[in-house]
């Protein structure tokens, strides 16, 4: 597994539900970037987990409407810190229900043409839908172009193809074969 830096801060807002799931890749994305923090509840204080600062320094990184782009937020400096929710996308639409400080925060949305998730043993309802980890790389390598983060993406990678063998490649493509 690779340790990165990035300039930037990861907070990671994981569903207790989704933390217990063993294909979750908000772990990996923790282990992966020096700087990613995962905090685990339903309900979040900012101050708490960002900072008093936290809307003047942090972007959501989720689809909204009027997102900014990455150039808007590379000008920014005091923005340094990305928040990621962990979960299906049911459960990140009650994240942020329940922590509505959330809405009072930028947003930046992934091009979802730029990407398809190589998820392929969870399946997302939504056509855009990426793992965390998928997101952060993409979010990052955006944001930081003179770097590649895609290294991260190994252990996911190794994740999904140990599950898949583990099902049996008969029964993995019995149950996607529509995808």
């Amino acid at each position: 597994m690779v340790r990165l830096d990035s300039r930037y801060r990861i907070v990671i807002l994981q569903d207790p539900i989704e933390a217990r799931h063993a294909l979750s890749t908000a772990p990996l994305l923790e282990k992966s970037l020096r700087n990613a923090q995962r905090n685990i509840d339903e309900t979040f204080d900012p101050q708490v987990v960002i900072g008093p600062d936290w809307q003047d320094c942090a972007v959501l990184v989720y689809p909204g409407e009027n997102p900014i782009s990455a150039e808007h937020i590379r000008e920014q400096p005091q923005r340094n810190t990305l928040i990621f929710l962990d979960g299906t996308w049911r459960k990140t639409g009650r994240l942020l229900r329940l922590n509505a400080w959330l809405q009072l925060l930028p947003r930046m949305a992934l091009d979802a043409k730029s990407q398809r998730s190589n998820y392929r043993i969870r399946r997302s309802p939504r056509a855009d839908g990426l793992a965390t980890i998928e997101a952060a790389v993409q979010c990052l390598n955006a944001l930081e172009s003179e770097r590649d983060f895609s290294p991260m993406l190994r252990a996911f990678d190794t994740m999904i193809d140990f599950q898949i063998t583990a099902m049996g490649k008969k029964t993995y493509l019995r149950n996607h074969k529509n995808d």
